[in-house]
Order: structure tokens, then C-alpha cells, then sequence
């Protein structure tokens, strides 16, 4: 047991709000012992992995877009990108832009909609992001119009914002025209702003001094920052190929979760925008990185509260870059979307950087093109262990600074908040 200053505690949060899913918070402290700091997912299992057995390939995409309402272009993605590099299919270049494209404006508005709608209220002392319309309309205005702007863009590419219906096996069934791509382009630029006038509110806010040494996962950046594909890195120094995923999160079992837990160098890690950030620094943009010095945001930082930040800044970063990609796919002809192949038997892995961490989806096919295994591991499931061992060291510095119950209460449902879980994704 640890021993912290003499005092009794009892926290129960049941369920925390202002997150995806359902998750207990759970503390005791008596007679100065911390007894209990525990994340508690209790969520019902969901299989995501038998819905695919026996299914067509080029079902997967259209299926696991429904595990995530908030990452479903993410997960069409990773299912592509497993079944394409399982049946060695060469997607055009025009449809790797795309793609990227559309993975930006879920990006976008997943971002927003985590920072300004469920992070901002607890940073401005209220309840929800009602009272801040009358309080602070100028914020809420800008959030709306970038959420509504990141909405638009994956609905250009990928026909819709929710459960894409353009994303195929091959590359895109669709490619937007150029007049629609000029005309986002436009919206893109003029909503810079709005992050810009975001920047400016963050950067007179205080978020909570809270630092415990993680570890951090992510893609690797070879000549960019990484979201669809390659190898894998950690803030430790680990680096491992795609492929060798199983390696890189190490699920396991605890009795009081639904949902696995994961680990790597040490008992926990973390994924999602902060751990991009510090492992991938080097190749934000110009101006995302003008941000992160606004913001007082430099690699590699271990304060769990800054991943909000890391949202903010890559926001940032994925409108300037849907910028270039709208001026690379302007310069040429976007005829060639979709390749043509042949279906064969293999395995492949595919590997997405989604708002909250890198997405896993693995499969086995057959010669006809069934799928015969599947395996997805979500970032949340990543950062379960990281959230339930950050919190007894909050409650005891909370405590050491005598801080009270709600008080406590507060950092404690704040730095599960701060994480933007996923949590009905993380079971299965």
C-alpha cells in the first residue's frame, strides 16, 4: 500500500460523462492508505472479428466502418490497407492522396469536437459547452464551423461523414472534381482563423501540472507525419515493422475491465495526438509548430492533460496539409482512383494513425477472397493500462497538495477526458 497524508476519500464516478461509451472511476483512500485508483471499463464485449469470418474482402471496409461512429473512415481505412497488402494491390497515387484527405477531415472533426464539446467545459469551469455559447459564443462559433468544415471534407471524399461509401478496395469508387476540390480548398484557408483565434483562448488557459514518465507508441514518420501505414515507434526506442504488431501492444486480461489492457516497455503506453507528437515532431508544418510554441508544447512531453493540446496543434497541421494535398491533386488529372486485381490468399496488416492512437486490423484470406481471421486492436484498448496507472499517482499528489474530494473528482474525470477515449471500440 501507499502511504499518503492521513485522510479519507471515496470517489465513484458512474458513469463519467463527456466521453464515447461507458467507464467507472473508482478511489479509496482510508486511514491515510490509497486503497483503490482504478478505470473501469463496463462496456459489453462486441466481436468485432466474427462479424468478418467468412465475409468477402471487399465487405471489410463497409463492415467495420460501423464499429466507430467517430473513426469509421479510420477503421475503412486500416481494413483496406490490411486486405490490399494481403492480396499485394497497388493503390494509384491520386488515391493515396484521397485517402489521406478524407483521413484529415475525420481527423478534423474528431479533434474539434473532443477539444472545444466535451475537453473545454471542464477548462472553463462548467458543466457542458451549453453555457459557454452565452459565455463564450466566439469559441463555440469557431468549433462549429470546423467541425462542420472537417464533416464536409470527408463527405467530398469520402460520401459521406459517417460509415464511408467511396473508400473500395483498389483506391476510391469516386474522385471529387476539381471545381469541389477548389471550392474545399477555399473553406480550408478561410477556417484558419478559426485555429488561430483557438490558439489564442487555449494559450490563457491552465491546464493541471501533472507528470508521470510514459511511454509513447505511434507510426513512424519517414518523410512526413505518419497516418496510413509503416513502421511503428516508440518514445523507449522500440521500432518495429507493421507487420510485427502483436509485438508493439502485448494485450492482456485484468478482472475488473471489459476491455484488454496493453503494454510494451514498461507497465503501460500511451497512443493518440500527444504521442504522434513526440514521436513525430520533426515533421508537423511550419505553422503547426509555431502553435506548439504558442502553446508551450515541446517533445517529449509526459503531461497526460497536454494531449488536448496535441489535438489542437495536429488540427492545425491536417488543415495546412489538405491545403498541399488539394494543390497536388489540382496539378493533374484524377482519372486513375482505383487499381484492378487479382484476389488471392494471404495476410495483411494495416495500420492507422485515428484521433486517439493507432488502429490495428488484421486478416487472413482465402483464395476466393473470404476472409478467414481477423484480429483489430483500437487505440483506446492501447491507452486503458496508461489511464488506470496514471490515476493513483494524481490522487496522491492531489492529496499531498490537499486538495478535496471534489476537487480530486474533478482531475480525476479530467484526465480520463484528456485521453478522448473511445470506449465501446476498446471492447472485444
Amino acid at each position: 500500500m501507499l502511504m499518503i497524508q492521513k485522510t479519507d476519500m471515496k470517489i465513484n464516478v458512474h458513469h463519467l460523462t463527456r466521453v464515447e461509451g461507458h467507464g467507472n472511476i473508482n478511489v479509496t483512500v482510508s486511514d491515510g492508505k490509497l486503497i483503490e485508483a482504478q478505470w473501469e471499463v463496463v462496456e459489453t464485449p462486441r466481436f468485432f472479428e466474427a462479424m468478418l469470418r467468412g465475409k468477402s474482402h471487399d465487405l471489410a471496409p463497409t463492415l467495420t466502418s460501423r464499429i466507430c461512429g467517430i473513426c469509421s473512415i479510420g477503421h475503412s481505412l486500416a481494413s483496406l490497407r490490411a486486405v490490399e497488402r494481403a492480396m499485394d494491390v497497388k493503390v494509384p497515387k491520386n488515391a493515396r492522396l484521397l485517402r489521406l484527405l478524407a483521413k484529415h477531415g475525420e481527423t478534423l472533426q474528431s479533434h474539434v469536437l473532443h477539444i472545444f464539446f466535451l475537453a473545454a467545459p471542464d477548462l472553463l469551469d462548467v458543466d457542458s459547452v451549453i453555457p459557454l455559447t452565452q459565455t463564450h459564443p466566439e469559441v463555440v462559433g469557431a468549433a462549429v464551423r470546423l467541425k462542420g468544415l472537417g464533416n464536409d471534407l470527408c463527405d467530398l471524399v469520402a460520401g459521406r461523414t459517417t460509415h464511408p461509401v467511396s473508400l473500395v478496395t483498389g483506391g476510391l469508387s469516386k474522385a471529387p472534381e476539381k471545381k469541389q476540390l477548389e471550392e474545399m480548398r477555399q473553406k480550408l484557408q478561410d477556417r484558419l482563423a478559426d485555429v488561430e483565434a483557438a490558439v489564442d483562448v487555449f494559450k490563457g488557459l491552465a491546464l493541471p501540472d501533472f507528470v508521470r514518465e510514459t511511454e509513447f507508441v505511434a507510426l513512424k514518420g519517414e518523410d512526413s507525419y505518419p497516418w496510413i501505414g509503416g513502421d511503428l515507434v516508440s518514445t523507449d526506442g522500440v521500432v518495429k515493422p507493421e507487420d510485427d504488431y502483436l509485438a508493439m501492444t502485448n494485450e492482456y486480461k485484468v478482472d475488473f475491465s471489459t476491455s484488454k489492457f496493453a503494454k510494451l516497455s514498461r507497465e503501460s503506453f500511451a497512443a493518440g495526438a500527444l504521442a504522434r507528437f513526440n514521436n513525430n515532431y520533426d515533421f508537423l508544418c511550419k505553422e503547426a509548430k509555431e502553435t506548439a510554441e504558442t502553446l508551450g508544447l515541446a517533445p517529449v512531453n509526459h503531461n497526460p492533460y497536454m494531449n488536448n493540446v496535441a489535438q489542437l496543434i495536429e488540427t492545425h497541421h491536417v488543415m495546412v496539409e489538405s491545403i498541399e494535398i488539394i494543390d497536388q491533386l489540382l496539378d493533374g488529372d484524377l482519372e486513375n482512383v482505383r487499381a484492378e486485381y487479382e484476389i488471392k490468399a494471404g495476410e495483411g496488416v494495416g495500420a492507422v494513425e485515428v484521433p486517439r492512437g493507432i488502429l490495428y486490423h488484421d486478416y487472413k484470406i482465402d483464395k476466393k477472397g473470404s476472409i478467414t481471421k481477423a484480429n483489430c486492436i483500437i487505440p483506446t484498448t492501447q491507452n486503458n493500462a496508461n489511464i488506470h496507472h496514471d490515476l493513483p499517482e494524481l490522487v496522491i499528489r492531489q492529496i499531498e497538495l490537499g486538495k478535496s474530494d471534489e476537487e480530486v473528482t474533478k482531475l480525476c474525470e479530467m484526465l480520463v477526458r484528456a485521453y478522448d477515449p473511445c470506449i465501446s471500440c476498446s471492447v472485444h
